[in-house]
């Protein structure tokens, strides 16, 4: 909601009111065709005045609680002043005027009554058309501002997966090396295993000699 939206609204509005006030006066000194004329010009206004108390109640809904109230209390303001005139200018001719031309302006009457209501109508239907597309702009946002939070956190734990398989191809190369090293160590043991089994084989060979020579020499 926008306060220098309503305020303009507002500005709008008071314009409109002061010229029906100044229709007013100065239709009670008509009579005939520039009683309709100015009548006709009167109407225009009012629908005018009514469309943009409809935007008024529009942006009135859309202010904090603290202002709604305070503002719909001066939307009423303006309705009960716009009601005021059209209820004054509805009025008939002045005194003198002819019948026919009393039953030629009520006929009009009814006419551009029967089209402001028909515009009223529009304009609420269009007034509901915006606000569901304005729900609508809302929720995309919405739904746009969700996938943007999915994609940042696939992208990080894209990130942290990418780091885990690095720690997993270091981890193999480190056991393939571990691996190899006990592969040496173990052919280390086995050479020292026959290295110490000639060597046993050996000394028993020499005691043999040594028994051999000491006893049957």
């Amino acid at each position: 909601m926008s306060s220098e939206r309503f305020e303009s609204l507002e500005d709008d509005v008071n314009n409109i009111i002061d010229n029906l006030k100044e229709i007013e006066r100065k239709a009670v000194s008509l009579s005939g065709e520039d009683r309709k004329n100015a009548i006709r010009k009167a109407e225009r206004k009012l629908e005018e005045a009514n469309v943009i108390v409809q935007e008024l109640e529009s942006e009135a809904k859309l202010a904090p609680v603290n202002y709604r109230t305070q503002f719909l209390g001066r939307i009423r303001h303006y309705r009960n002043d716009i009601d005021q005139l059209a209820r004054n200018l509805k009025r008939g001719p002045p005194s003198g005027a002819s019948g026919s031309d009393n039953y030629g302006f009520d006929r009009e009457e009814r006419l551009d009554s029967a089209n402001r209501a028909k515009l009223l109508q529009g304009h609420q239907s269009l007034q509901r058309t915006s606000d569901s597309i304005a729900r609508s702009h809302q929720i995309a946002a919405e739904t746009d501002q969700i996938g943007v939070e999915i994609i940042d956190e696939l992208g990080e734990q894209r990130e942290t997966l990418i780091r885990t398989r690095e720690r997993l191809v270091e981890t193999d190369a480190n056991l393939g090396q571990s691996r190899k090293i006990l592969k040496s160590m173990a052919r280390r043991v086995m050479t020292n295993k026959l290295i110490l089994a000639v060597i046993i084989l050996m000394e028993l060979a020499i005691l043999g000699g040594l028994t051999y020579w000491k006893f049957f020499s």
